[in-house]
């Protein structure tokens, strides 16, 4: 009878585990709290980019938006502000919305209320600084939830946190080929993952981000797609 309960708790304790782990990583679970994955129409796709400002790829990649009258929303890390404020003020003047994604991208999962509030504050403080706007919106690092995150932004005054439901999966270097191949699957209604920057770098190298948006811009907006700021589409979560 020993054994048997041991192996029953042992069961017990790594479902636990797992649904712990599917409910802070999955990009699809609200186990940890609701999250926004979907624009509110099937007419439109936001594109988010996360882990700049990046010196190297942001400007090019205003330029490129501008060229396609495409409208965006950036989770910028707090630190890369800090360093790089006059980019950040740019993608508010190009009228691109701005999202908190921590202070120095720290995995949150694990971390206290008063570690998860002040990585919050410290980012929002930077991008205030830079562009005189406080974010409404945050997104995870690595997509990585606390049961205690949606509580925390919530009181300090965020409208939720946003998620995905397409990702390009571009956050190292490879091939541009890779990137238009993943992001063929991209529909009206998608929130859509992408990166101008780097966490482990100032400078990150996303030239097959570029390259991919290049391909694909003008075939969605072609297919009837219009391009919309998690500001002007998102619901409170």
């Amino acid at each position: 009878m020993q054994i048997i309960s041991g192996l029953l708790s042992t069961s017990a304790a790594l479902a636990a585990s797992g649904t712990f782990a599917w409910g802070a990583v999955a990009p699809s679970s609200e186990l940890f709290g609701p999250t926004f994955r979907h624009t509110e129409s099937l007419s439109t796709i936001a594109l988010t980019f996360d882990d700049g400002p990046n010196p190297a790829v942001t400007p090019r990649l205003l330029d490129l938006l501008d060229r396609h009258e495409a409208k965006a929303s950036f989770f910028l890390i707090g630190e890369r502000v800090a360093a790089r404020p006059s980019i950040a003020r740019e993608i508010r003047a190009r009228g691109h919305a701005v999202g908190n994604h921590t202070f120095d991208h720290k995995n949150l999962t694990f971390c206290s209320r008063a570690r998860i509030s002040i990585e919050l504050e410290r980012c929002d403080e930077a991008i205030e600084a830079a562009t005189g706007h406080k974010p409404r919106w945050m997104r995870p690092p690595f997509g990585y939830r606390s049961p205690l995150l949606g509580n925390v932004v919530r009181e300090r005054g965020g409208a939720g946190v946003v998620m995905w439901s397409r990702s390009a999966r571009d956050w190292n270097p490879q091939p541009a080929a890779k990137v238009i191949h993943r992001l063929r699957r991209v529909r009206g209604g998608d929130i859509v993952l992408l990166h101008d920057g780097d966490h482990r770098t100032l400078e990150g190298d996303r030239r097959h981000t570029l390259a991919a948006l290049e391909h694909w811009l003008p075939r969605w907006k072609d297919a009837g797609l219009r391009f919309v700021r998690l500001d002007d589409t998102a619901r409170e979560a």
